[in-house]
Order: C-alpha cells, then sequence, then structure tokens
C-alpha cells in the first residue's frame, strides 16, 4: 500500500506576516481558511465558490495556504487532510486569524 507523501511546512517561528496576510488575501483561499475554523476537513470536502474551477488550480491554492503555514495538508489514506495552523497562527500573531477570518467583504467599490 502506498501512501501520500509528506509535504513540507514551515516552522512556527518561519511563519511571516507578509505571508500569511498574502495567501488570506484571495477570495478562494480565505474561503477554504473559513471552511476550517470548525476543525480539520479531507481536502476533497473544501469546496470552491466556482466548482468549475480545474483541480491544478485548487492544488495551488492549497499549496499557497500551506507554503505560508495558514493550514497543515496531511495524507489521510489516500486523501490529504487539512487543517487549520491556529495555534502556531496565534502564538506568532495573536488575534489576527480572528480578525482576518471574521472580516466581511469590502471589497472594491465601483
Amino acid at each position: 500500500m502506498s501512501t501520500s507523501p509528506d509535504l513540507p511546512h514551515p516552522e512556527r517561528s518561519e511563519i511571516s506576516l507578509t505571508t500569511v496576510l498574502f495567501a488570506l488575501s484571495d477570495p478562494e483561499r480565505l474561503a477554504i481558511a473559513r471552511q476550517l475554523v470548525d476543525g480539520p476537513l479531507d481536502m476533497a470536502e473544501c469546496h470552491l465558490s466556482n466548482p468549475d474551477v480545474p483541480k491544478s488550480t485548487k492544488s495551488h491554492l492549497m499549496k499557497v495556504l500551506r507554503t505560508a503555514g495558514v493550514v497543515r495538508n496531511e495524507a489521510n489514506g489516500r486523501a490529504r487532510r487539512l487543517s487549520l495552523r491556529r495555534e502556531d497562527l496565534d502564538a506568532r500573531f495573536p488575534g489576527l486569524l480572528d480578525a482576518v477570518l471574521s472580516a466581511e467583504d469590502d471589497g472594491p467599490k465601483p
């Protein structure tokens, strides 16, 4: 039985504010992070606002979140399990995650 490879994740001390803010600045990535607030989900259970987004794009969104230190992406059998790195983010930037995840979308006004 083959297992999925371990993916690299930044150590808590390596998580930077600008990288986290960049990762959460995209509406789709922010939506994924918000889905993980109540606990881990299999990657297949995380949905995007546009269901026609290619699998490769969804994978890229997940990679940006993982490499920024926002989520942990671990093998779960043949699937991938995503979890929010709340403890690490709260330790590095107290209150940031709650502020960003609970903010209303106030996109550009015409």
